[in-house]
């Protein structure tokens, strides 16, 4: 049962008939002594859509009371808010109380059920399908994680995905577009950290013809490609505040306008975002806003970096062995005990992205005369000796420029933890060229 509690009739009436006619049993109350009577007595309720103000005042102190202590009664039950576009800080304010969602005044009933489908299919406890681990997230310390994956992804909640960069943030997106009921669409990966805050609104939405000076042609947005699927919003930390405010928009009504075209039209996509940047601290630091954080970080997912998923190493390794020598058409290549145990000590501040270069690398660079990988074979790859740096070592010379840049990046990286941003941010340099740098150092 959904217990509906707004002190407009007008809107009562009209929730209890949208809700009802999609199979919903609905209690209505005016106001919060009504609601705590009703959560305190009736056990069949399951969720609660609850109006922010109950008198002439619209400072919604009477709704954050209420909220809180519906989930003193009923902890169990989720909470979506209502409240206007104009108070979207309010509802801010509730997402911190316990709130599970929030949805705007006036609504959209196809965004309203979706949102109540989504709170009641996350909060259902009961067992969770296992499709089984996709092929290609590999390893056993995850299996928290993908049970999560099967829980959230039949729904359309919004997800985000943190972690340190190169530790697999993307195969967790698709699969949880794979085990979602959009897995026949698309698949839509953005990086926002490469979209300017000039052209964001003409890559996402899309443009018409002579809509501005260099629009020579119309170009679909991001969202129509992502239509009826999944569009993966990564890097989404490097986001301007101005393209944020956007972006809000977009996730909140679910609905946008191409640019040069009036006529609004619906985001029919699930959200899935990813970031290797502490929001919470940008937040504070008042360079994220605070209310697109609550709307993309409905469910959050967080990846550990290699280094604290170390008995992974030799199943991630034995796979990137098996798919390297498939790509370069070799014979099968096996790896010492010796070896493993040598790269289970590696810091690898590359995560997984810088284990499978470095398997990669030490297969192509064998002798051609051996079939099994030794230690002596990934330790001549190590950040300390890799390549042009060993060669000069070796003869005493002093290292090349490129040696030198490489170890910079490679201990900053180190020193920042993977956090590609704050790296940048140090050695002066933007992220494109950083990424440049990461790939041709193989780092």
């Amino acid at each position: 049962m959904i217990l509906v509690v707004d002190d407009d009739k007008n809107i009562r009436l009209s929730l209890k008939l949208v809700l009802e006619r999609n199979g919903y049993d609905v209690a209505l109350a005016e106001e919060p002594k009504e609601t705590i009577r009703i959560v305190r007595d009736t056990t069949a309720v399951e969720l609660v859509l609850m109006d922010m103000n109950y008198s002439h005042s619209t400072d919604g102190e009477e709704g954050l009371t209420l909220l809180k202590q519906v989930k003193v009664f009923r902890p169990d039950v989720p909470v979506i808010l209502m409240t206007a576009w104009g108070t979207i800080k309010l509802a801010v304010q509730g997402m911190r109380a316990g709130a599970f969602d929030f949805i705007t005044k006036p609504w959209d009933n196809g965004v309203l059920l979706d949102r109540i489908e989504t709170a009641l299919k996350i909060n259902c406890n009961g067992p969770v399908s296992q499709p089984g681990q996709p092929a290609s997230i590999i390893g056993t310390s995850l299996s928290g994680i993908l049970t999560t994956v099967s829980r959230v992804a039949p729904t359309n909640a919004s997800v985000l995905i943190t972690g340190e960069s190169g530790t697999g943030k993307e195969l967790i997106a698709e699969a949880i577009h794979r085990q979602s009921r959009r897995a026949n669409g698309p698949f839509v990966k953005v990086n926002l950290g490469g979209i300017s805050t000039s052209l964001f609104e003409s890559e996402m939405f899309g443009h018409i013809k002579g809509s501005f000076t260099d629009a020579k042609a119309d170009r679909t947005g991001r969202f129509e490609l992502a239509k009826g699927g999944t569009i993966f919003l990564d890097e989404i930390g490097e986001l301007s505040l101005a393209s944020q405010v956007k972006l809000l928009r977009v996730l909140q009504d679910q609905t946008y306008e191409v640019l040069g075209d009036s006529q609004t039209r619906r985001a029919d996509v699930r959200v899935v975002c990813a970031t290797n940047a502490d929001l919470r601290a940008m937040v504070e630091e008042h360079t994220f806003r605070e209310d697109l954080f609550f709307r993309i970080n409905l469910i959050n997912i967080h990846l550990p970096p290699l280094r604290e998923r170390r008995e992974d190493i030799p199943l991630l390794v034995e796979h990137f062995l098996r798919q390297a020598c498939q790509e370069n058409h070799l014979p099968p290549v096996s790896v010492s005990s010796e070896a493993i145990a040598y790269l289970q000590t590696r810091p690898f501040p590359g995560n997984i992205r810088e284990l499978k270069n470095v398997v990669e690398r030490a297969l192509l660079m064998k002798a051609p005369e051996t079939n099994t990988l030794e230690r002596t074979d990934f330790s001549l790859l190590s950040a300390e000796s890799v390549g042009p740096s060993s060669i000069a070592s070796k003869e005493n010379a002093a290292p090349t420029l490129d040696v030198l840049e490489r170890s910079a990046i490679a201990a900053c990286i180190a020193k920042h933890g993977g956090n590609l941003s704050h790296v940048a941010k140090e050695l002066g340099i933007s992220r494109g060229a950083l990424y440049r740098k990461i790939e041709k150092y193989g780092l």
